[in-house]
């Protein structure tokens, strides 16, 4: 009781620090910045509409809506490749605070420190240390793209909460489906099942908020998906292992069958059902893209089979897919395109703001001579935290791997689940600030790390290796303060905004 207690005081102090730094001065350049020049604006009309619409060129509008004139959108639907439920959060946060850079960006704030708290609580339960699930909220708490990511209206920073709060789900069924069996067998007084398959639990209510949370996940981007079929498939082979631990012999493969289709409903097909629900804008309005498909084309088979406004939706998704995947996008060229292969590293961070040469005397510039000032908003881990959480990978794989310690296979998993499949979309452009739904798991795997290093509480080297990670922490912490001017669109020199940029890839 008292361990839960400090837990929970633990994960509120950190998740309240997290707030706070990621509060000061959010609304701050008070005007679209890089891709919000989508997202806000079709949130805004899908809390007025239903669905998106267009608005006029980018340029004019984004000004106009900067200065205060948020009511010039279209008639017309706009062709969004996104599904809506991040939007509809971002919408959120414009009905309470207004069109402004506050509104669009108190959701991401919220959910950014949400990500924190869900972090904390899923290492702490998967490392059973509150200390372990401290240091990796701390870790993420002062990590520089999670905290970009959190002060900017964008999408990606709902996914990562709900895929990480989706896994934090799946690894408490876990625990709950082995004390049901331990339970199980004190209550009949048998040391094992005796080769039995043992009894069955159709009320699993931790994997049904995980189908829940996954809907979400995919309501918000597609690639979600992954992370559902990797967890899903190690859940139920977890219901195997538990019933072999149980006693259960070879009939504890049955549980693929018994466990995994009720599995299965739970995560796929409620997950399903949610990701359809978010749609709820478009399939209850006739103004939506592609709406009236089914109408216009009534000897479509679709049409026939499902329905005009089934037969719209799959059109929708079918065109929404063909994008991403199409020539199109496959044309398409970056300044900050960003390989897959250099995430883990931190090859190439983002851009995501930038004013440029600022002259001496201009916005306050107190550079001399031919130097120069500048304002920019980097989308980029805390350095030494990055390079620490892809060595602790390793470290991690072979804990798990030769080690057979679980815990690490969970975070790792749920890490590539989010990370390998950009390798076959790295023909398009990709960039780095994708990586947001990685960090929650590596530094998760790092702390863990960290722990080893700590060692037992008791045992002989714990002042050592409280120095060591006491010292890693605190690196991290300064790193970020370092880097914080280019985090948050400080004026700075260029000398000194260059002197952050350690490696070349970065400029």
């Amino acid at each position: 009781m008292r361990d839960r207690l400090a837990g929970w005081v633990v994960t509120l102090a950190i998740t309240a620090i997290a707030f706070v730094i990621r509060l000061v001065n959010i609304g701050y350049p008070n005007k679209l910045v890089f891709d919000e020049t989508y997202y806000p604006k079709d949130a805004w009309t899908l809390w007025k509409f239903g669905y998106e619409r267009e608005w006029p060129d980018a340029k004019s509008a984004n000004t106009q809506i900067a200065n205060g004139d948020v009511d010039i959108y279209k008639t017309t639907a706009e062709f969004v490749v996104h599904p809506p439920v991040g939007k509809w959060l971002i919408g959120l946060g414009e009905q309470m605070f207004g069109m402004n850079s506050f509104g669009w960006r108190f959701m991401p704030l919220v959910f950014g420190t949400l990500l924190v708290l869900v972090t904390i609580r899923f290492a702490r339960r998967l490392s059973r240390s509150t200390l372990v699930g401290g240091i990796a909220g701390v870790l993420l708490t002062f990590d520089g793209l999670s905290f970009v990511m959190s002060r900017i209206g964008l999408l990606d920073i709902f996914q990562a909460f709900f895929i990480v709060a989706a896994v934090a789900c799946v690894l408490a069924d876990r625990d709950a489906y082995r004390g049901r069996l331990a339970d199980h067998l004190e209550a009949v007084g048998m040391p094992d099942l005796g080769g039995r398959f043992g009894p069955v639990y159709w009320w699993r209510p931790w994997r049904l908020a995980a189908g829940v949370l996954f809907g979400l996940a995919i309501g918000t981007k597609w690639n979600s998906v992954f992370v559902l079929a990797a967890m899903g498939v190690l859940s139920v082979l977890w219901d195997v292992g538990a019933r072999r631990l149980a006693g259960a012999d070879w009939r504890a493969w049955q549980a693929l069958l018994v466990d995994g289709v009720p599995a299965f409903v739970k995560l796929v097909v409620v997950s399903a059902l949610i990701y359809v629900a978010t749609w709820a804008g478009w399939l209850l309005t006739s103004g939506g893209y592609d709406r009236d498909w089914g109408k216009n084309n009534p000897d479509s088979p679709w049409t026939k089979y499902l329905g005009e406004t089934w037969a719209s939706f799959l059109k929708y998704h079918q065109d929404i897919y063909n994008f991403h995947t199409g020539q199109y996008i496959k044309d398409q060229t970056h300044p900050y395109d960003a390989h897959p292969i250099g995430w883990l590293v931190m090859a190439r961070p983002i851009g995501i703001d930038a004013v440029n040469d600022i002259k001496p005397g201009v916005d306050g510039c107190w550079a001399t001579g031919d130097d120069t000032c500048i304002r920019v908003i980097s989308g980029m881990g805390t350095p030494i935290l990055w390079w620490m959480a892809f060595l602790a990978l390793f470290v991690g794989l072979v804990w798990w791997l030769a080690g057979r310690d679980w815990r690490f296979g969970l975070p790792i998993v749920a890490a590539m689940a989010t990370y390998l499949p950009w390798f076959p979309n790295a023909d398009r452009p990709v960039f780095f600030f994708y990586a947001i739904c990685i960090v929650p798991f590596t530094v998760t795997i790092l702390a863990m790390v960290m722990g080893l290093v700590l060692g037992p509480r008791d045992g002989p080297y714990r002042r050592r290796g409280a120095i060591i990670v006491g010292v890693a922490v605190a690196l991290v912490v300064v790193n970020f303060a370092y880097i914080y001017p280019v985090l948050t669109d400080q004026l700075m020199l260029y000398k000194d905004w260059l002197a952050r940029m350690w490696l070349r890839s970065w400029i």
